[in-house]
């Protein structure tokens, strides 16, 4: 069951029509990332969520509710929705206690005491109730926002760029472990950030954003392994693309030789293409007489980098192979048969 239904949403900022007609459906449990670069709509469609802006066009629902529409808009404390900051956004004055209890509406003293111990054991912060933000490092300073915002029990919980103050050494752990709780809890999730690395640590799916429109969605092994153009493919990894000629229905002709596809490929035989090659599928042996030429190096521990010289391409290889040297002549084979053309 869908929680969060975006269709057809068009928002405009400061007479600049900012998100094009988007549409994102985001399942029970699910964690979508609202991935590209800064200015793309990313934060101005997580706003529409929230109720933060208005949308001039489309229809929002949360949970069948529809919370944005031509005719309709709820207020942003009405749509069950939960919100983790960049900068926590935690009340300097408060405790860690009632940050985390500010958003809970009983009454009962009872429940309050067991809903903040269940947060506080959730978030690992068990024996700092009493304790202020400032008195936090910036890791539980975000350990208590999520506290607050899963204390809430939103319908959607929404997260703009949470992981861009921690530091990068805790980064990816912090990512796991908070993944984890919002799996175990089967909270539904949209995160905004411009990193794909968090993106693909985070998320089940991508969402990703260029000028205010979604250009994929979906898993992002498949974006990544099947980008729709090339914005996709560069933006989600290192790309190099090489001249190819199809010459019959699984094949096609490059400067380092046939390539064979796994699939049928639907183009007419003699379309002139470009071909998807991403660094580490490219596998390079010495040869006197290979098609390429070693033209750069950089060791980056287990493997290096090569930049090698192909006809009038220059491709970058990641190779586990470190003994070649720049002006050395190698061979090149592509080891991925599921080809992407362009």
């Amino acid at each position: 069951m869908a929680t969060l239904q975006v269709k057809q949403v068009f928002s405009d900022y400061q007479g600049q029509e900012v998100l094009k007609g988007l549409d994102l459906t985001v399942e029970k449990g699910e964690i979508v990332a609202l991935l590209g670069p800064s200015g793309c709509g990313k934060t101005t469609l997580l706003r529409a969520i929230a109720g933060l802006q208005a949308i001039s066009h489309g229809c929002i629902t949360i949970n069948d509710r529809v919370v944005a529409d031509d005719g309709c808009f709820v207020a942003s404390e009405q749509r069950g929705v939960g919100m983790i900051f960049q900068d926590y956004a935690l009340f300097p004055h408060l405790t860690v206690a009632d940050n985390i209890l500010f958003g809970v509406v009983t009454r009962d003293k009872a429940q309050r005491k067991a809903r903040l111990e269940e947060m506080l054991s959730l978030v690992k912060l068990e024996g700092l109730a009493k304790r202020y933000p400032h008195e936090l490092s910036g890791g539980q300073q975000q350990r208590v926002s999520i506290a607050r915002a899963l204390a809430y029990e939103p319908e959607v919980l929404l997260l703009d760029e949470p992981f861009s103050n921690i530091d990068a050494k805790v980064r990816r752990e912090m990512m796991l472990e908070i993944r984890d709780i919002l799996k175990q809890h089967n909270v539904s999730a949209v995160f905004v950030t411009h990193s794909k690395d968090e993106a693909f640590v985070f998320a089940d799916k991508l969402a990703l954003f260029n000028e205010g429109r979604i250009v994929q969605f979906g898993e992002a092994e498949k974006l990544y392994s099947q980008p729709s153009d090339k914005y996709v493919a560069d933006f989600l990894g290192m790309a190099n693309y090489l001249k190819a000629k199809v010459v019959d229905t699984h094949e096609v002709e490059t400067s380092i030789g046939p390539i064979v596809s796994n699939n049928k490929l639907n183009l007419s035989v003699g379309a002139e293409v470009e071909l998807l090659l991403r660094p580490q599928d490219l596998h390079l042996t010495c040869a006197t007489d290979g098609a390429g030429e070693v033209f750069g190096r950089r060791f980056l521990g287990n493997i290096c980098q090569y930049q090698v010289k192909v006809a009038q391409s220059l491709l970058e290889v990641h190779s586990t192979n470190l003994d070649l040297v720049a002006g050395q002549r190698v061979d090149i084979v592509y080891q991925n048969h599921n080809l992407v053309l362009f």
